[in-house]
């Protein structure tokens, strides 16, 4: 695990191996609504709010999606992220979420964890129950925040791309702004390979939408 960097907002998700559409989420906990093939979690005090996605997860997958900030994290706490390579999922509000990897963003201006720094990080965090998650990873985002509340001022939209290797461990964090540039995260070769039949939108303290883009096997 090398480099953490920029999430800015990320995740809507999907996929298919056949470039197929992503299958209907199943809404988990916080309050959810589908409007014109967007998915509203509309409940700012939720603090675990969660979409399950079935979606089959082998070697090398790429994830497509957008999302857009529609309200909440005034009292300075808000997050936002994405379980992938989840073993099975859980119908309901969970610190974690099965065996999988979170990819995490969080704006928090007072964090309880030393580890993490105030104002906006992204995380990774290895789950290994519903119940139990492991921090790997915090890096200090602050340096993009004006860009983030930019876009957020504007309504923005943000298209996002994830690629991850699950044979390898290396998952690559596209930089929206430039589609040629990527941010490299290196996992432990010892929890190797990556395989799930689902992933997972989760919301703290915050409303978004996203729409579902493809997510397929890929040879990059």
């Amino acid at each position: 695990m090398k480099r953490i960097v920029f999430f800015v907002l990320v995740m809507g998700l999907v996929v298919s191996v056949f470039a197929q559409q992503t299958p209907q989420p199943q809404f988990a906990s916080g309050t959810w609504a589908s409007v014109n093939g967007r998915y509203y979690q509309n409940d700012e005090t939720a603090s675990l709010a969660k979409a399950n996605i079935q979606v089959p997860q082998r070697g090398s997958m790429l994830y497509d999606f957008n999302v857009r900030y529609e309200g909440g994290g005034e009292d300075g706490h808000g997050g936002f992220g994405v379980h992938l390579f989840i073993d099975r999922a859980y119908n309901g509000a969970s610190w974690g979420s099965g065996n999988s990897y979170l990819l995490w963003l969080n704006y928090d201006e007072k964090p309880l964890d030393n580890t993490i720094s105030a104002g906006l990080s992204g995380q990774l965090y290895r789950s290994y129950s519903n119940t139990r998650m492991e921090l790997l990873q915090s890096v200090d985002l602050n340096e993009y925040l004006p860009i983030l509340l930019y876009n957020v001022s504007l309504n923005t939209i943000i298209s996002f791309r994830i690629w991850v290797n699950g044979e390898t461990g290396e998952i690559r964090v596209y930089d929206p702004g430039n589609p040629l540039k990527y941010y490299l995260i290196e996992l432990d070769k010892r929890e190797l390979p990556l395989q799930g039949d689902w992933v997972a939108v989760r919301t703290n303290r915050i409303k978004l939408s996203f729409a579902p883009g493809l997510v397929s096997l890929s040879g990059m």
